[in-house]
């Protein structure tokens, strides 16, 4: 099966990690991931001007290569872009006006009213892989880790292009328990983890990372999950400034749900690259006796 692919930047630079798994994950599972021509960056944020259409336009332009290339699809992997891209989407198959002022400014490329599906891993995973085939190829099972799934703003908001309806929770959950793992609900699983407030207003952003951290692990969780660059470089890598400040008891390991995934179908440490992960993360699962390389970040 061959399945067109938006990467975003973050995957090709600080998130690998996040790339690598899945594109391995699914070479295993017979699932051609093929990475759109000529993408560019899907600009990150939705910008929700009226007047500023300009924003619009990077992430509609790769809606266009997807459907150049004769793709009624395009999976993405990282939440953010996720979100970028289908609230572009809806916005050139809802609002003629401003379909055709975005169409009439991209004068080189094919008028887009917005043909392609915008669908996240997650749910790629869950209604064309299938939870049971999924279930059917785990050679590593998670035998029980107690984990708990992160999906912090652009995965659930706004409801018009959320993974899954509000308040759902279910298919990160139904993803671990396929794995074999213990899904773990807490409440601070849909907080921002303050985003680009750890650049600008940093205690503030420390302040909610904690909390969200304290969340996980009083609730049970051995593990956290996310999709997010972002959100991985607030809840992963700030953990040892949150310890020796007081503001968590303790480091949670955090991972993309992607390693897990690639972990749990047997695939090497090559496909995983815990080596790109707080070392905290590579200890935990020798702990659990998974093969893993030691080559972690102190």
């Amino acid at each position: 099966m061959k399945v067109s692919y938006y990467p975003g930047c973050t995957l090709k630079t600080k998130a690998k990690n996040l790339e690598d798994a899945a594109v391995s994950s699914m070479a295993a599972l017979g699932v051609d991931f093929q990475e759109l021509q000529r993408w560019n960056c899907c600009g990150a944020v939705h910008s929700l001007a009226d007047d500023d259409l300009i924003h619009h336009v990077a992430p509609v332009r790769d809606l266009v290569r997807a459907m150049d290339q004769g793709s009624r699809q395009v999976v993405t992997l990282c939440s953010m872009c996720y979100n970028t891209l289908a609230r572009a989407n809806l916005l050139m198959r809802n609002d003629e006006v401003k379909r055709k002022t975005i169409n009439d400014f991209m004068s080189e490329e094919t008028d887009y009213h917005g043909e392609v599906e915008v669908v996240h891993f997650l749910n790629f995973l869950r209604d064309t892989v299938g939870w049971d085939t999924l279930r059917s190829r785990v050679k590593a099972s998670l035998n029980g880790m107690k984990v708990a799934s992160y999906y912090g703003c652009t995965l659930v908001r706004p409801a018009d292009v959320a993974i899954e309806p509000a308040g759902g929770g279910k298919v990160m959950n139904e993803f671990i328990d396929a794995l074999g793992g213990s899904p773990v609900d807490f409440a601070a699983s849909t907080v921002c983890c303050g985003s680009y407030q750890i650049l600008a207003h940093p205690e503030a952003a420390l302040e909610v990372i904690g909390r969200i951290i304290e969340s996980a692990s009083s609730a049970g969780a051995e593990a956290l999950i996310l999709s997010c660059p972002l959100c991985e470089y607030n809840l992963a890598k700030k953990q040892a400034e949150l310890v020796s400040s007081g503001k968590i008891s303790k480091k949670l390991p955090v991972y993309y749900f992607t390693q897990l995934l690639a972990i749990a179908l047997g695939l090497g440490p090559e496909a995983s690259r815990l080596d790109l992960n707080e070392a905290g993360s590579v200890e935990f699962l020798k702990a659990k006796n998974f093969p893993v390389e030691s080559g972690a970040r102190a």
